[in-house]
């Protein structure tokens, strides 16, 4: 006998207590809506808080869902100036973690999804399928982000997934052909996938007097040759080989004057008067093929046969891609070059949009054919590299819409933003200085810019 469930009684659960994930649990209690929130990391904003030492490019005004600030208000949360720049720490201590003690119950830490599927049928299975609700296996495991030690998992039926996972903990590899280069995973020991906290003492030994090699064309690349210039001009024989796949410079230094994100065009500069400054080596054209140890460090082969000279350490800041394998038993329509929702890789695709010309979009673009699932935020842009706080913002305030039957909202575009010079970001390390807003390319149209995560090459 077939149990018959009201789906409007059980919740929506999201998946990550992220920037977006939260929104859209806030968006959710809006509408009244039962939420669970399910975090694998032990507090909010797990992910932000590995880059805590970076600056955004977007102001405090741009970073907080009004649904949220709403939610917060009745306890006294008094909101950041909406003209400063927060770095990671700030934006998860002075608003994430807030909201979410704000949700309360709602948000379930150490609590990692490891599948979701359609009610007693697996992927194949039509008969019925309309009719079930979605199951989510959930590991919990005591706010122990790897899950050591075992844990206890169960099933919680909801009646829709919003997936705000995003992409932080998949980096792409320093291998030039998407796939980890022989020897990369050997030398783990010489390589990070993130920007350097060179504040910290510990970290900064361990770069100071260095050759660093540096992988990346995006702004988490130009934040790190920043910070590295810095230190080079402290610690005489720190030198930095940056490593373009691209065969030639061109616009990696953004759009300057001309972005009207100041901070972004800002870092541009400040990268640019550091390579100028004799710190940094450009290295174009150059994919990784092999890394190969040697006495003083690595040795990075191309794959037109250069060999670079040796460096003690490796920064690969050349993207992130989506974890798609907990999600292999629901139905998903995904573009298969960049991994995001088809209706939306067209707007987001880096071969077309250079110039940050991507438009709002929401339930409409993010729908996948299993009903109730919703890939949003990050996750949602797959491999492609720009992003925007407030775009995911409206991304869940369409989809909670769509969820609750409102189609007039969920159709409803409610941002606008206005063009920038160049795609891509991550953020940079001191407050922006003499940074004049302009456009770049005519009137105002909505984009989505980047937040907190590189472009690939």
């Amino acid at each position: 006998m077939e149990v018959v469930v009201d789906e409007t009684e059980l919740p929506v659960a999201v998946v990550g207590a992220g920037p977006v994930g939260l929104a859209a649990a806030a968006r959710l209690v809006e509408r009244d809506l039962p939420v669970l929130v399910f975090e694998a990391g032990s507090e909010a904003g797990t992910s932000v808080r590995q880059w805590h030492h970076v600056r955004l490019f977007s102001r405090w005004g741009e970073l907080v869902d009004p649904a949220a600030e709403k939610l917060l208000a009745p306890t006294g949360w008094v909101a950041p100036p909406a003209d400063a720049y927060p770095t990671g720490r700030e934006w998860a201590q002075r608003y994430l973690q807030p909201l979410a003690e704000v949700l309360g119950e709602r948000v379930r830490f150490g609590a990692r999804v490891v599948g979701v599927a359609r009610r007693g049928r697996d992927l194949v299975v039509d008969a019925g399928r309309a009719s079930e609700p979605l199951t989510v296996h959930v590991r919990s495991h005591g706010g122990s982000e790897n899950g050591a030690g075992g844990g206890v998992e169960e099933l919680v039926t909801a009646r829709a997934v919003i997936d705000a996972s995003g992409t932080w903990t998949g980096p792409n590899p320093l291998g030039g052909d998407g796939l980890p280069a022989p020897g990369e995973a050997a030398a783990a020991d010489r390589i990070v996938y993130q920007v350097p906290d060179l504040n910290d003492p510990g970290v900064r030994a361990r770069y100071a007097g260095q050759r660093v090699a540096v992988a990346g064309s995006g702004h988490s690349a130009l934040t790190a040759l920043v910070a590295f210039a810095e230190l080079a001009a402290e610690h005489p024989g720190t030198h930095v080989d940056w490593l373009l796949r691209r065969g030639q410079v061109g616009n990696a230094f953004g759009g300057g004057a001309a972005d009207e994100l100041p901070a972004r065009g800002a870092l541009g500069r400040r990268a640019a008067e550091a390579v100028e400054a004799g710190h940094i080596t450009t290295v174009t054209g150059f994919r990784t093929a092999a890394v190969e140890r040697v006495d003083d460090g690595l040795v990075l082969v191309g794959d037109d046969g250069r060999r670079l000279d040796p460096v003690g350490q490796v920064v690969a800041v050349t993207g992130f891609r989506p974890d798609l394998s907990w999600l292999s038993e629901v139905r998903l329509d995904l573009d298969p070059v960049l991994q995001a929702p088809r209706g939306l890789a067209p707007l987001i695709d880096p071969n077309v949009h250079s110039c940050g010309t991507v438009y709002p979009h929401g339930a409409g673009e993010l729908a996948q054919p299993e009903p109730g699932v919703f890939l949003v935020g990050m996750k949602s842009y797959g491999r492609a590299p720009t992003f925007l706080a407030m775009t995911g913002y409206e991304q869940v305030r369409s989809v909670v819409a769509a969820i609750a039957g409102d189609e007039d909202a969920a159709r409803r575009v409610e941002l606008v933003l206005p063009e920038t010079g160049v795609c891509g970001g991550a953020g940079l390390f001191d407050e922006p200085e003499g940074a004049a807003a302009g456009g770049c390319c005519g009137s105002p149209v909505p984009v989505s810019l980047s937040l907190g995560t590189p472009p690939t090459d």
